[in-house]
């Protein structure tokens, strides 16, 4: 009976494991036929890089970054406020990077209002007239929340100067309303935005990590400049990137989640099991 008897069938060598549950601990998520799944595993959405993703975003990256760029922020400021250890250090850390010349002040240029802005006003009108053209709901939302926070973004900053109160590095003669630094937060904002609204939009894998790197060069070149330069205190600049790090989270959760009503609401011209 031992070679007869009803036994389990047995896997043949070079059978497909498609359908097997042990193959790979729950089971090979792809069809052996070839054709695409019905489950919504199969049909997930793919992220920047064209690697499967979800959407919407992972929950409680965001809030971390919120978290991490608040309590950030808010530890730098306490620190300038009451000269402490950390201030000190940023003062004795100035003094050694300090070396002005026209090539620092050039970078930091890169951070005027004058320069920054235009830049993210001819993305702006790009990113509408390209969302409209292909038939978004809201295609005027996205263009229309970054000018809105750009517009807001001396409310928040100029008080913060005012209160704080820090004077400048030595080369910048009497004087206080340096901390936070306001060209380091308009680069922020600027190319950031930029970037963010240009991302989604752009299929070609280069031209996705070409805007990237333009836009952390940009504000890379600014820091350097406003330190070099002697304009800003490390700790303005570091400042100021948390609060813009702050202000592009909650841009992006806000648009995410309008663009995720948005779908919603538009009728499906998919048939079929999902």
């Amino acid at each position: 009976m031992d070679g007869f008897g009803p036994r389990p069938p047995q896997l043949r060598p070079g059978r497909a494991l498609a359908h097997t549950p042990g193959a790979s601990g729950s089971g090979s998520p792809h069809r052996s036929d070839g054709r695409t799944p019905q489950t919504p595993r199969g049909g997930r959405h793919t992220d920047l890089d064209g690697r499967p993703g979800t959407t919407p975003p992972v929950p409680g990256r965001p809030t971390f970054l919120l978290g991490l760029s608040a309590l950030l922020l808010a530890l730098i400021t306490w620190q300038v406020a009451a000269h402490g250890p950390l201030a000190r250090a940023d003062e004795r850390l100035s003094g050694t990077l300090v070396r002005p010349g026209r090539f620092s002040e050039l970078l930091a240029d890169l951070g005027n209002a004058t320069v920054a802005v235009p830049v993210l006003a001819v993305v702006l009108v790009y990113v509408a007239v390209r969302d409209r053209r292909a038939g978004a709901d809201r295609w005027w939302l996205p263009s229309t929340a970054a000018a809105l926070l750009v517009a807001a973004l001396p409310a928040l900053i100029v008080p913060l100067k005012e209160l704080i109160a820090r004077p400048g590095p030595p080369v910048m003669g009497p004087g206080t309303g340096f901390y936070p630094s306001g060209h380091t937060a308009t680069a922020t904002i600027a190319y950031g935005t930029a970037a963010l609204l240009l991302l989604p939009r752009l299929h070609a894998t280069w031209a996705r990590r070409t805007v990237l790197a333009a836009s952390v060069t940009l504000n890379l070149a600014v820091a350097v400049g406003l330190i070099r330069r002697g304009y800003h205190w490390p700790l303005d600049v570091v400042a100021s990137w948390c609060l813009g790090a702050l202000l592009l989270t909650a841009l992006a959760m806000f648009l995410s989640r309008s663009t995720g009503r948005s779908s919603a609401g538009t009728p499906s011209s998919r048939t079929g099991p999902s």
